[in-house]
């Protein structure tokens, strides 16, 4: 099978390409360009797409891939809300997904921001950098004994909840499923978790049900003072009441690994560019908030697990095994 990966980095090569020789049947070719209606064309010849997060597979995108004779789309992250599914299972187009490969990494970068925005340690490097050793507009705030609230406790939520807990945290969580076998959590409802919790991080996917559920609505319950994390969707946050929430002061601090406008940005050097929305520029002017690049699962142990069952996923394919990791709906 020949497989076309779309807008990969040097670092996608090297995990990928030290697999190659465990999976003879497979050949790769590695494309720096993201996939869109006007690159979709570059697939011709090729069974089967590899692509990110930050990919667009739209309806589109997909028509076309269906033209160039793809049969198969891998997606090498756990996210597929940029696929659109009706138009793939239309054609009889194949999705899988990688849906674990380091909750860890993604809890790990979640509480780093929600430190580095309380404790400002972003701005601290600065000043020491510039001979300033003064502590104005460094204070923050214990977590220790306070309440965080996790809103989804999938793997990566759990593992954040693990990690609150082992802070000396209450923790409380909301999710539409519970999971009755986590004993270091209480559910709670989502009323009660925005009104009582200090620290919330969002760890949901992003559905019709998800979406925006930060909104201006949802940011008057929460506590004044709260910290909020988002490294799972930026659509969960809609951006401009974000914003606003910040100028009346009701974040002590916002950690933002993702974020709405991403999907142009991600990844890209764009510093000697004119950015064409103020959202990003307007969150970064605000001295309480931290923001990343998308950077939540960027850990070896992350890439070395995407890579295994990106292929492993691709070879159950070929052999006809089941797809234990399709994307049904």
């Amino acid at each position: 099978m020949k497989i076309l990966f779309y807008g990969t980095k040097n670092y996608d090569e090297q995990f990928f390409e030290k697999l190659l020789p465990e999976f003879p049947d497979i050949k790769i070719k590695f494309i720096e360009a993201n996939i869109h209606e006007e690159t979709a064309s570059l697939a011709n010849g090729y069974e089967a797409i590899c692509a990110f997060v930050n990919a667009d597979l739209g309806a589109p995108v997909i028509e076309e891939l269906h033209q160039q004779g793809v049969k198969l789309i891998l997606m090498r992250c756990a996210g597929y809300n940029n696929v659109d599914l009706k138009t793939a299972h239309k054609y009889g187009i194949k999705v899988l997904r990688v849906p674990g490969y380091s909750p860890e990494a993604v809890a790990e970068h979640a509480m780093a921001l929600a430190l580095t925005a309380n404790r400002h340690t972003h701005k601290a490097y600065i000043k020491c950098r510039e001979n300033n050793f003064t502590l104005s507009g460094l204070m923050g705030v214990n977590l220790y004994k306070k309440t965080a609230g996790i809103i989804g406790t999938g793997k990566i939520g759990q593992a954040m909840a693990r990690i609150c807990k082992g802070f000396g945290m209450r923790v409380i969580a909301y999710d539409l499923f519970p999971n009755k076998n986590l004993d270091f959590l209480e559910y709670v409802s989502l009323d009660e978790l925005l009104a009582t919790s200090d620290l919330i991080s969002l760890h949901c996917p992003l559905t019709d049900e998800t979406k925006h559920i930060i909104n201006e609505k949802t940011i008057a319950q929460m506590k004044d003072g709260v910290i909020l994390v988002n490294t799972s969707r930026g659509g969960l946050i809609k951006t401009e009441d974000l914003i606003s929430g910040i100028r009346d002061h009701k974040f002590f601090a916002v950690g933002l690994d993702v974020y709405e406008e991403e999907s142009d940005y991600v990844f890209e050097d764009l510093s000697e560019s004119i950015m064409q929305t103020s959202l990003i520029q307007r969150l970064l002017s605000f001295p309480n908030v931290t923001m990343t690049s998308h950077q939540g699962f960027f850990t070896e142990e992350a890439l070395t697990n995407i890579a295994e069952t990106t292929m492993e996923n691709a070879q159950a394919y070929i052999n006809g095994d089941e797809l234990k990791n399709e994307v049904l709906s």
